[in-house]
């Protein structure tokens, strides 16, 4: 497995390899050794599945507060997305600023977004699958979010303005500056 730091201490782009013969390929997508081999002693306990048939599908950007908070490895079984972490640890020289990577069926790539990070992502073509698996069950009462679009955190989404499809929730989502992150 191929493994890229980004520029933000904790997210993690992975490659699994891919095996292929004239029938397709074969791809181990996951392995607690392995990741462990490379630095990430990270246990599961919950996998999520996500389907959205709209193009410009904006899912995010959400968290899950102590003591349920969740770390995620993202991957997209069928489309392409924009994938984005957000880094809102207050004692991070980080803090405020994001991180993102193109995931796709296609390149096989994965994303990890340790606890402390908002997670988010856009779809970039219609009906998009989404599977991530989390470090902590979802537990609505620890369930947040924060304004995708917030000028304050400058996300580039590389979606024409005012394209996004947004559940009702993600559209009331409170500013970045009224946040009052849980994470130290």
């Amino acid at each position: 497995m191929q493994v890229e730091e980004t520029e933000i201490n904790g997210v993690v782009g992975l490659t699994p390899r891919r095996f292929a013969d004239d029938r397709g390929w074969f791809s181990e997508t996951w392995n607690q050794r392995t990741l462990k081999d490379a630095g990430l002693d990270i246990e599961f306990v919950q996998d999520n599945h996500s389907f959205s048939a709209p193009k410009h599908t904006v899912r995010g950007l959400h968290y899950q507060s102590p003591p349920a908070a969740q770390g995620k490895l993202v991957r997209v079984l069928r489309g392409e997305i924009f994938d984005v972490a957000v880094d809102v640890r207050k004692s991070s020289p980080t803090f405020g600023k994001w991180v993102g990577m193109n995931l796709s069926a296609d390149n096989g790539k994965q994303l990890y977004i340790p606890t402390g990070f908002l997670h988010g992502f856009v779809t970039l073509v219609e009906n998009t699958e989404v599977a991530y698996k989390c470090t902590d069950f979802y537990t609505p009462e620890c369930d947040g979010g924060v304004a995708f679009d917030d000028p304050d955190l400058a996300i580039d989404w590389g979606i024409p303005k005012n394209s996004a499809v947004l559940s009702t929730k993600d559209a009331a989502a409170p500013k970045f500056a009224d946040f009052n992150s849980p994470f130290a």
